[in-house]
């Protein structure tokens, strides 16, 4: 690696223009990083140790895209169908994963569990197929987490003349979470028969990090 220095208008230069990695290590006592030109792909890296391409936290292209391959995120599915329950607050599992960039998403109990202080994006949807209830009074869907609760109140009697199927209930919402937070679904009907069937694959339950 060649390191070219201009002196008097503060212009320095790593490498010579060939096809070489060109990085700069901080040598900490209990843990290394780097960042530096990961020439083969053409992409500015930064990342933990010495090594290119090993553990990157953060890339820059030629285009300017930014990625951030270990940000937290995670995306799972209802395997298979559901009836919810009446009269009590049920915990919806996802237990299918179609993604969990940094392993946070428990498929057992279907809770995401924040690894860092953060604003979080999470958001849900159920489809139903197969029926909502006109003899229920209301749905009730809730995000949860250890901070704070956001809900969506579906009257049925506002909405429909006969049971339904066929329709969505979806909720969405940034909310803060500290390290060992967590988050999830809850589904609630009030009155009406047991017989509102969520739809697997087609209903599912994210978390992103987003700062």
């Amino acid at each position: 690696m060649a390191l070219t220095k201009v002196i008097g208008n503060g212009i320095g230069t790593l490498g010579d223009g060939t096809a070489n990695d060109t990085k700069i290590v901080f040598d900490g006592n209990a843990q290394d990083y780097h960042i530096g030109l990961d020439d083969s792909s053409d992409k500015l890296v930064i990342g933990k140790g010495t090594a290119l391409g090993t553990t990157t936290s953060m890339t820059f292209d030629a285009n300017g895209i930014v990625t951030k391959p270990l940000q937290p995120a995670s995306n799972a599915i209802v395997g298979s169908h559901f009836t919810i329950p009446t009269n009590t607050n049920h915990d919806v599992v996802f237990g299918t994963e179609n993604y969990d960039v940094n392993g946070d998403y428990d498929t057992s109990n279907g809770q995401f569990t924040a690894p860092v202080d953060g604003k979080y994006l999470v958001s849900t949807s159920l489809y139903i197929f197969n029926y909502l209830d006109t003899d229920a009074s209301y749905y009730y869907l809730t995000l949860f987490t250890s901070n704070e609760t956001v809900d969506v109140l579906f009257f049925t009697s506002s909405f429909l003349n006969s049971d339904s199927s066929g329709f969505n209930m979806q909720c969405s919402a940034v909310l803060g979470m500290d390290a060992g937070d967590t988050a999830k679904t809850i589904i609630l009907q009030s009155g009406g028969a047991a017989q509102t069937q969520v739809a697997g694959a087609h209903s599912n339950f994210n978390v992103t990090l987003l700062c």
